[in-house]
C-alpha cells in the first residue's frame, strides 16, 4: 500500500477537522448539509462521464487501487541483469539469450528480448517498443485525465450548490434568526467543491500521473538496454548509460542499496 497516497488523505482530513475546532466549529458541521456533499460528487461524477468511454468509468475502482497501491521498479536489479546478458550475449551469441529471456518476468522486457533473439531489426525493435510504450501512456491518461477533470468540476459545482443554497436564503429574509445559519449552509458546498477538487481527485490524477511516468522511464531503460544488448555494446558503455536511469531513493530509499551496483558505483565514482 502507497502510504503517502492513504496519508496524504488522512492528515488532510485531521487538517480541516483541526482548523474548524480552532476557529470555533466542529468537523461535524461538514456534514450539515448532505444535499451539498450529493450535489458535488454525483455532479462532477456526472459531468466528467461525459467526457470519457464508459470502459473507463468502469475502471474507476481500479485506478483508485492503482493510486493507493505501492509501485516499485528494480530499477538496479534490471540494469544488473541487462549487462550480464549483454556480456554472455557478446560471447555466445544473441540466441543463447533464448532460455534466459524465458525466465524474466516482465512481460515488454521478455518481449523485447524475444524479438532481438529471432532476428527482428533494430529499427523494427524500437518501433514497436516505442509503440508498445505510447500506447500504455494513451490508457494511462484516459485514468489520470478523469481525475483532473473532475477536479476541475467539482468547485463549479460548488458554486451552483452555494447560489442554489442563496436562492433559498433569499426566501427567508422575512426571518432574520435564519438567515446566518442558511447562509453558512449555502457556503459549505463551496467548501466541498474545493475539498474534493484539492484533497481527492487532483491528488489522485496527479499520483496516477507520476506513476505513469515512472513506469514509462523504466520501460525505456528497458528498452535502449535490449537495443544496446542487440547493437553489442560494450557492458562498461552500457553500464554508463544505464546508470543515469538508476535513481537511488526510488530504490528502497537508501543509497547505499543503489551504489552497490555497478551502476550505482559509477554514478557515485563521478559524485
Amino acid at each position: 500500500m502507497d502510504l503517502t497516497t492513504i496519508g496524504g488523505l488522512i492528515i488532510g482530513a485531521l487538517v480541516i477537522g483541526v482548523v474548524m475546532i480552532l476557529d470555533g466549529g466542529s468537523p461535524a458541521e461538514l456534514f450539515a448539509v448532505p444535499q451539498a456533499i450529493m450535489l458535488i460528487v454525483a455532479g462532477s461524477l456526472a459531468a466528467t462521464a461525459i467526457t470519457v468511454p464508459l470502459e473507463i468509468l468502469m475502471k474507476l475502482p481500479k485506478f483508485l487501487a492503482i493510486a493507493s497501491k505501492k509501485t516499485h521498479y528494480d530499477t538496479a536489479g534490471t540494469i544488473d541483469m541487462l549487462l550480464k546478458m549483454t556480456d554472455r550475449a557478446r560471447r555466445e551469441g544473441l540466441l543463447a539469450l533464448e532460455d534466459d529471456a524465458k525466465k524474466v518476468t516482465d512481460p515488454f522486457m521478455q518481449r523485447a528480448i524475444m524479438m532481438v533473439v529471432d532476428g527482428v531489426d533494430s529499427a523494427q525493435v524500437r518501433a514497436i517498443m516505442e509503440t508498445t510504450i505510447e500506447n500504455m501512456q494513451e490508457r494511462h491518461k484516459l485514468g489520470y485525465s478523469f481525475f483532473v477533470n473532475a477536479g476541475g468540476f467539482a468547485p463549479t459545482f460548488g458554486i451552483i450548490g452555494t447560489v442554489m443554497g442563496l436562492i433559498s436564503v433569499l426566501k427567508e429574509l422575512d426571518n432574520p434568526s435564519k438567515l446566518a445559519k442558511s447562509i453558512a449552509s449555502a457556503f459549505l458546498a463551496t467548501l466541498w467543491g474545493l475539498i474534493m477538487a484539492n484533497l481527492i481527485y487532483l491528488p489522485i490524477g496527479n499520483k496516477l500521473k507520476f506513476k505513469d511516468e515512472e513506469e514509462a522511464a523504466f520501460r525505456t531503460m528497458v528498452m535502449e538496454g535490449v537495443l544496446a544488448m542487440q547493437a553489442g555494446e560494450n557492458p562498461r558503455i552500457l553500464k554508463e548509460k544505464l546508470g543515469a536511469y538508476l535513481a537511488p531513493l526510488k530504490e528502497g530509499g537508501k543509497k547505499e542499496k543503489a551504489e552497490a551496483t555497478p551502476a550505482g558505483q559509477a554514478a557515485a565514482q563521478k559524485a
